[in-house]
């Protein structure tokens, strides 16, 4: 049974789980590339081609792995089995050099990367009951974030004592331990018909999961996947184009001031799930969407104003408060919307698809307008599309957090 106030150690594990995994949900990124570029002398069209190819399996695997964890009981278990086969994906990187087996591995790791994020919403939900969870979830991301800065702080230091390889043990090690953390939740602590959206006092057997087309058929959550979408396609392109603008400026700090960026936004997005865990039920959950898809184009129109290293790496400290504020509230409004449907992981699943979709489109769309007008036209374009994302959002979506009216109801589940 779910309870709304989860025991110590469930609270400290689900801290440790999303702090160890912070790194390991994202890949090896832009490490993998140093190390294929420095080390193996590869071209840059081979490692694009390796991190696109596991950046489309992440992509097509998200909605499943959603699917997975709404089915599954052993959910602890799915997370042990990704962690180990993330871990595995990191380790053998040093003693393979071939196109195809990098590829595989990455690509691999990607796909059991894909359950993190569903698996630990549910573990969630399912513990605390949705009463408590818009707290927990705010836990979770601050948690998240801090983790991320530390091992982006841990990377660089052991890259630079004993070269690039070094982030792929950290990365193993970081798996290991979040396989540590979950063990250490209790099995008889999470609510699997809660973790997946049902109601928690249907215990008769009676409450099924809806069928898709409840899915389909709700209005408000394919509005908040096109927001969505449209957010990360103005949002992905943002930071590499500050690190190119950074390098023409000055090529010796680009690297260590784009690390600036991306640690410095990661500790400004604690203070923002903070406050998502704090007033999101009190507030409600529109009105901290609007902010946060609000600071979007701001940011893209900043960038333009000046070339000068420290006022980019300033503007890009707003990325903090507007994925902090996204991020925390992704998994609250997905819960509103699908609460009762039974189908709350595998739209969660689904809805990462929309916006990965517009994540990876965001660096072409962005290279393509660099190449023909330049940075400044980049920026202003990603910012109009940020400015449609919040006009999407500020006039076609609802506040999620009262759902109690029959025109907002979530329609009869139909068994599947």
């Amino acid at each position: 049974m779910a309870t709304s106030a989860p025991s110590r150690r469930n609270a400290l594990s689900l801290d440790g789980l999303n702090f160890f995994l912070a790194d390991v949900r994202d890949g090896l990124g832009p490490y993998l590339a140093i190390y294929l570029l420095a080390v193996h002398k590869w071209d840059p069209g081979s490692i694009g081609l390796v991190m696109t190819l596991a950046g489309l399996a992440a992509l097509l695997t998200q909605t499943p792995a959603g699917a997975l964890i709404d089915r599954t009981r052993r959910k602890r278990a799915v997370v042990v089995a990704a962690a180990l086969l993330v871990t595995a994906s990191c380790v053998v990187l040093p003693f393979i050099t071939s196109f195809g087996l990098v590829a595989a591995t990455q690509a691999l790791g990607a796909i059991a990367g894909s359950v993190f994020a569903p698996a630990i919403a549910a573990i969630s939900l399912g513990i605390t009951g949705p009463k408590a969870f818009t707290r927990r979830t705010g836990r979770n991301e601050t948690f998240n974030h801090a983790g991320n800065a530390f091992a982006a702080l841990l990377a660089g230091g052991f890259a630079y004592l004993f070269g690039p390889v070094a982030v792929f043990y950290l990365m193993a090690a970081m798996a290991l331990a979040s396989v540590v953390a979950v063990s250490c939740v209790k099995a008889d602590a999470i609510d699997h018909d809660v973790a997946r959206g049902l109601e928690a006092h249907h215990q008769d057997g009676h409450d099924q999961p809806s069928g898709f087309k409840v899915l389909l058929g709700n209005r408000a959550l394919l509005v908040f996947a096109v927001s969505c979408a449209l957010f990360h396609l103005a949002n992905a392109a943002m930071l590499p184009l500050v690190s190119q603008k950074l390098s023409q400026i000055d090529l010796s700090m680009a690297t260590p001031l784009t690390s600036a960026c991306i640690v410095a936004a990661q500790l400004v997005m604690v203070p923002a799930a903070l406050l998502v865990g704090a007033r999101a039920d009190q507030w409600g959950r529109k009105p901290l969407l609007l902010a946060g898809f609000l600071i979007l184009p701001i940011r893209g129109v900043l960038y333009t104003f000046s070339n000068d290293p420290y006022w980019l790496v300033g503007v890009q400290l707003l990325d903090g408060i507007g994925a902090g504020l996204f991020g925390a509230l992704f998994p609250l409004v997905v819960k509103d919307l699908t609460h009762g449907t039974g189908r709350f992981n595998v739209s969660l699943g689904a809805l990462t698809t929309a916006f990965g979709l517009g994540a990876a489109l965001s660096n072409g769309l962005a290279g393509f307008v660099v190449q023909e007008a330049g940075y400044s036209a980049a920026f202003l374009t990603l910012a109009g599309v940020a400015g449609a994302a919040f006009l999407l959002l500020l006039t076609a979506m609802p506040e999620t957090l009262r759902r109690n009216t029959e025109e907002e109801a979530v329609p009869c589940p139909t068994p599947v």
